[in-house]
């Protein structure tokens, strides 16, 4: 997950254990896509029941991670939900202070992991199909270097904040109008120290 200011930071366990469930996760990130949708939008996407998207999406409004969003057009009967802030922040450090913690915040980092590894690989398996312009665009790539843990943290804040100017950038173009050719765009970025 991103850092910024514009992210809710979550410190506790039981928020964190609410996003680290595999469905509610792939909610929350439609969610971001989407701005507002109801249960009813999001479970063709999910391909579950309404009644099981809904009762997930209230886990998510109960934690704050979610809230109810005006009603988008229609009757009023079905709930609208929208995300609470621009998306979340996770830190090792709000959760080193005991096993159970630092257990939680594993299994929650190893979901979210192999919810993004799931995603590059639905990429792969659809590359043909976006044309050479995206293809030549995309980009896999695995660097190693040595660095101190302060080389790593400020080489991290400098790629974040290049990431939140193309934010911004996609942002401010696409309200102005400019929306031709304009995708979902995926970044995952991991930094880490290994030994072999």
């Amino acid at each position: 997950m991103t850092d910024n200011e514009r992210d809710r930071r979550i410190t506790d366990v039981g928020t964190l254990k609410a996003l680290a469930h595999p469905l509610r996760m792939k909610l929350y990130r439609l969610l971001l896509l989407a701005g507002t949708a109801t249960a009813s939008q999001l479970s063709g996407q999910v391909d579950e029941a309404v009644s099981l998207v809904s009762y997930h999406l209230r886990k998510l409004g109960e934690h704050g991670l979610i809230e109810e969003a005006e009603t988008a057009g229609g009757d009023g009967r079905e709930r609208w939900w929208r995300p609470a802030s621009d998306g979340v922040s996770v830190r090792s450090a709000d959760f080193e202070d005991a096993p159970e913690k630092v257990a939680a915040h594993v299994a929650a980092s190893r979901l979210f992991q192999e919810q993004r590894a799931e995603m590059y690989r639905a990429y792969l398996d659809q590359r043909a199909g976006w044309g050479t312009d995206w293809t030549t665009a995309a980009m896999d790539s695995e660097t190693t270097a040595r660095l101190t843990s302060g080389e790593l943290t400020e080489l991290m804040g400098e790629l974040h904040d290049v990431l939140r100017k193309y934010d911004a950038l996609g942002r401010a173009r696409e309200a102005a109008g400019e929306t031709e050719g304009r995708e979902h765009v995926a970044l995952h970025l991991y930094g880490f120290p290994f030994r072999v």
